[in-house]
């Protein structure tokens, strides 16, 4: 054969080799493809399952944390709005009140509201210390170191014009709460003293006097009301008097409450008060409330 013949019949088995390469490297790229896709697909398909577990669980948390929160809130909220209800309708009560008072206060006369104003100075006490020269929790009068009671004929006269007593009051009169007008005690002159003995041994600290206003007073004087004083703390058998301080009573005040001067780290079972000069009075002289304060335990001194 000739060399062109040979080239001829060599030429197909070429074109067949190349097609039969070519188709190996196709069905390899198909199968690398086919591999890949199903490998996405399985991963795809576990994820799916993974997330498919997990789901329900997740969603009942994230349903019970939206829905418990805001019902939480809710009822916190109705609960206030029930507790300032409450309040506001307490409010409107005592709003009710105020306004029923002030109306009623209107409609009073104006004798009336002096009256009224009077009994309130009468009762009103604002002395918020405790008291152990008070009777009833047991103090009581040395009358052997007390000045006799002013019952002459002249006195008795004198609160019978008034209409208030027509007999002379003892000593104790001054331990009690009572401040009617002629509930006091009274001693001859201008001098005179009285001797409380307290209710238990205290460490002193202040001394108060009270009388009653010029206002409800029918004389429409206070010159029975004590002046100058001395007060004295007394303790021991005899009895030891130790001076506690001097100050001056004025009656416009009503009530008036003295810090003793001399305040010592001592207990005494007696004070004796001692009335050196009244506000004008020559022939007697009115006590209406005596008050002792202190402490049943040793002060802090400085």
């Amino acid at each position: 054969m000739s060399p062109e013949t040979q080239a001829r019949l060599k030429k197909p088995e070429r074109l067949q080799d190349n097609r039969g390469h070519f188709v190996k490297h196709e069905c390899k790229q198909f199968f690398q493809k086919l591999v890949e896709k199903t490998g996405v697909l399985v991963l795809c398909a576990f994820g799916f399952w993974m997330f498919s577990m997990h789901l329900p669980s997740k969603m009942e948390v994230w349903q019970d944390d939206s829905i418990n929160s805001p019902l939480q809130s809710l009822r916190m909220y109705q609960e206030k709005v029930r507790h300032h209800t409450g309040e506001i309708q307490d409010l409107r009560g005592n709003m009710t009140q105020l306004i029923a008072k002030l109306q009623l206060m209107e409609a009073m006369s104006d004798e009336e509201k002096l009256a009224q104003k009077i009994m309130k100075m009468i009762q009103g006490d604002f002395i918020e210390k405790p008291d152990f020269a008070l009777k009833s929790i047991g103090a009581s009068i040395d009358f052997e170191q007390t000045s006799a009671t002013y019952n002459h004929d002249k006195a008795r006269s004198y609160w019978n014009w008034i209409r208030l007593w027509n007999y002379a009051q003892p000593p104790d009169v001054i331990l009690e709460p009572n401040m009617t007008p002629g509930n006091c005690w009274a001693f001859s002159g201008d001098r005179g003293q009285v001797t409380i003995r307290l209710a238990q041994k205290v460490y002193l600290s202040n001394l108060t006097l009270q009388h009653i206003p010029k206002t409800i007073s029918l004389s429409g004087s206070l010159d029975t009301a004590p002046k100058d004083f001395v007060i004295y703390g007394m303790e021991g058998s005899p009895r030891e008097e130790v001076f506690l301080g001097a100050f001056q009573f004025q009656p416009e005040n009503i009530i008036q409450m003295f810090q003793l001067q001399n305040q010592l780290a001592r207990a005494f079972g007696a004070v004796k008060v001692k009335i050196s000069s009244n506000w004008g009075n020559p022939r007697f002289t009115c006590l209406y409330r005596v008050r002792v304060h202190g402490s049943v335990t040793p002060p802090r001194m400085p």
